[in-house]
């Protein structure tokens, strides 16, 4: 991002804060209180994720692998500054980074012998340098593996992110995650990779930061696999003590983990294999049968079947309540799985793969879900239809996940990032960013951290400003926009700990290697999410079983130029009546089959006609949101048609040049933010073309809305304007 672009953002943004707080929208506020490094915990209850005091959280973010490789450090600091980087991934919205590491480079640090990085460029001196905090005193040497770390750590929670860290190997390798357990492999630096030594070096690491809640928790080994044939070289889930059954060890890993920190989550991820019950006597390590084999199949990582049956059960439901089960998902350009050789939809991606798989733990409210991994190349085929169906799925039923990855040099997925680490890729991103927690019409990115925003741009709020002031004014799209629900506030345990405070600097470009991923996964129905929706969630019962059906109904009564109409009484079927209110909008929930379901309006207020089609306005369906716009013409429409109660900012009838371009230069930059805040300050005006292209939500009208899109595109946050509805 260009140093011009982030000035004027910055100048600007002060603007757009007037400029909300003038319009009646609220600001994001300025917190100035210490973070006190202990306030952001999170906790489960059901199949949700809490803070502190019982507001649900969201997390969706991103991975950042590289820690995991030879290399010691994550990728791209050999071409990116630390401090650009991370900034605009929280400006982006990411609100957690999964850190993929290794054991071997844990080890490293445990016995205070942390190897050394090969992949990060440092050099120069204050007036001129990159990453100039990764440097040792000399100004020459490279600080360690564990320095540069916790560097990254404190420019995370500069910046209002979180992260957690996921064991991604035994070893420091750029393919380490082909290997199959979590111990039995003797590495360079660390020697023999046992149970004891994983758990050993995990609960050091856990313990290190127990009162840095940057680090939220601990991925206790990724992708556990192998085939069932492989028998004892491969990882199982059941109910013995053997060593490579996985359930067994992440149940030890965890309870070590929650000793020196009660607070961590403990993300656990599934097998590849698990037990069909094909056949009586069948048992693991049996050799596979082409027909009615004895094992059931899924991605790396991905098959958590066992909990129905061997739930990790910590032996204390406070300690319970930090599990958060996480199976990753991939589409057909990793591997086209037999669930994908079909017109595939939700429902059959449900029925073939996902449900039994892992999707049960979610809607039988057993535990909250993280989809670890997930995403892939955009191939305007089968591959991205499926990316879109599991974003949705993800969105509609309030499950976490991170996006893999950042990183452009992952050979199966391609990255988020263009080789420079710079640039993003609009088009993939404008695919997973529907799934960033955002408040609903200002388009707020939501953070976890209680006191410090998300980002640096003001597109982020804090945990504290959502639930303070957007929560009950617009609300998000947490539980796919259905609103929050509160648990019981809880009581947060101090641990001792280490803490390190850092800073950073840029380097020269060079090329990296790939972190491929080896899965199995499933897909999902599609349906279209608002990337940037603009109706507030419904505000009633959150409970929506009633009868097996769950539909979420908003109808907006507008008049001809869209404008909405309050006090319209309508009845949907033959059951209750409802009346819009001051913006035109019912809300209700639907408890039965919507197939066939119709409104009438049955009521107006003065000064308009009832529709022509009163009587046979049908409802669509199926699907668990359905919206519908009913135009009420207004009496004095066809004889006056300059009568208007627009607001003074509505604008001018003139033709649309570029939609954005407020100063009429043929682009779209922080000037144009710049020069429409200064319209809604009252200090210039706008006509013409430039009042038309000022309207980028088509609203009918100019405000604190549409300069918010407009730096979103200066800042290349979304991908074109008008935003689509």
């Amino acid at each position: 991002m260009r140093l011009f672009k982030r000035l004027a953002a910055g100048a600007s943004a002060l603007a757009l804060a007037a400029t909300m707080a003038a319009s009646g929208l609220a600001p994001a506020m300025t917190v100035t209180a210490a973070d006190d490094c202990n306030d952001d915990w999170l906790h489960a209850v059901g199949s949700k994720l809490y803070d502190k005091d019982g507001n649900q959280v969201w997390l969706t973010g991103a991975n950042w692998f590289g820690l995991n490789c030879s290399e010691n450090a994550p990728h791209g600091l050999y071409a990116q500054e630390a401090d650009p980087f991370l900034s605009a991934v929280a400006d982006h919205g990411i609100n957690v980074i999964r850190f993929p590491i290794s054991t071997e480079l844990v080890v490293s640090w445990m016995k205070g012998k942390p190897n050394e990085v090969n992949s990060v460029q440092a050099w120069g001196d204050e007036t001129n340098g990159f990453n100039l905090e990764f440097l040792q005193e000399d100004g020459k040497t490279l600080k360690n593996s564990q320095e540069i770390f916790d560097i990254l750590l404190a420019k995370c929670k500069k910046y209002g992110l979180k992260c957690f860290i996921d064991i991604h190997s035994p070893h420091s390798d750029n393919s380490g995650h082909n290997y199959n357990l979590w111990y039995g492999l003797e590495t360079e630096t660390a020697g023999m990779i046992t149970t004891d030594v994983w758990i050993e070096s995990l609960t050091w690491l856990a313990e290190r930061y127990a009162n840095d809640d940057t680090v939220l928790g601990y991925d206790l080994k990724n992708e556990p696999h192998g085939k069932g044939q492989e028998g004892d070289k491969a990882a199982k889930w059941d109910g013995s003590t053997d060593e490579n059954n996985w359930q067994y060890a992440a149940t030890k890993c965890a309870k070590s983990i929650l000793k020196v920190n009660p607070n961590a989550l403990i993300f656990i991820e599934g097998v590849e294999q698990s037990m069909s019950g094909a056949m009586p006597g069948d048992v693991w390590g049996i050799p596979d049968r082409r027909d009615n084999s004895p094992y059931i199949g899924a991605w790396w990582g991905g098959n958590l079947r066992g909990v129905k049956e061997h739930p990790v059960d910590l032996g204390d439901p406070k300690m319970n309540s930090q599990i958060v089960y996480s199976p990753h998902d991939y589409g057909p350009s990793v591997y086209n799985q037999t669930w994908f050789d079909k017109d595939f939809t939700t429902e059959t991606l449900l029925d073939d793969y996902w449900r039994d798989t892992w999707a049960y733990i979610n809607e039988e409210n057993i535990a909250p879900l993280l989809i670890g991994e997930w995403g892939g190349h955009m191939d305007d085929g089968k591959n991205q239809h499926w990316m879109e169906l599991l974003r949705d799925y993800m969105i509609e039923n309030h499950i976490n996940h991170t996006f893999w990855c950042l990183n452009p040099n992952s050979g199966d997925t391609g990255g988020l990032l263009g080789n420079d680490f710079k640039t993003w890729d609009k088009a993939k991103y404008a695919l997973m960013e529907p799934s960033l927690w955002q408040t609903n019409s200002s388009g707020k990115y939501i953070g976890l951290d209680h006191q410090r925003p998300l980002g640096v741009n003001d597109t982020g709020i804090s945990l504290s400003d959502y639930y303070a002031t957007y929560d009950k004014s617009e609300g998000s799209n947490i539980n796919g926009g259905k609103g929050t629900g509160k648990s019981d506030p809880v009581t947060i345990e101090t641990q001792p700990t280490k803490a390190t405070e850092p800073t950073t600097k840029p380097t020269e470009p060079t090329t990296k290697p790939t972190e491929p991923t080896e899965p199995t996964t499933k897909p999902t129905e599609p349906t279209t999410k608002p990337t940037e929706p603009t109706t507030a969630p419904p505000t009633a019962p959150t409970e929506w079983n009633t009868g097996g059906y769950n539909y979420s109904v908003t109808i907006l009564t507008v008049d001809e130029d869209g404008n909405g109409v309050a006090g319209v009484t309508v009845k949907v079927s033959d059951n209750e009546t409802y009346t819009s209110d001051k913006n035109g909008k019912i809300q209700f929930l639907y408890h039965q089959d919507i197939r066939g379901a119709s409104v009438s309006v049955t009521a107006v207020p003065d000064g308009y006609n009832l529709p022509e089609s009163a009587e046979s306005i049908r409802l669509n369906g199926p699907g668990p949101e359905v919206r519908e716009v009913v135009t009420i013409p207004s009496k004095t429409a066809a004889t006056d048609p300059n009568n208007s109660d627009e607001p003074t900012t509505e604008p001018a009838a003139a033709a649309v040049t570029l939609y954005g371009d407020i100063n009429l230069d043929k682009s779209v930059d922080i000037m144009d933010v710049i020069a429409l805040n200064k319209f809604l300050l009252g200090l210039n005006k706008l006509e013409g073309s430039a009042s038309a292209n000022a309207d980028v939500d088509q609203s009918k009208k100019v405000d604190a809305n549409d300069a918010l899109y407009i730096l979103k595109k200066a800042l290349d946050i979304i991908p074109e304007l008008p935003v689509k509805k």
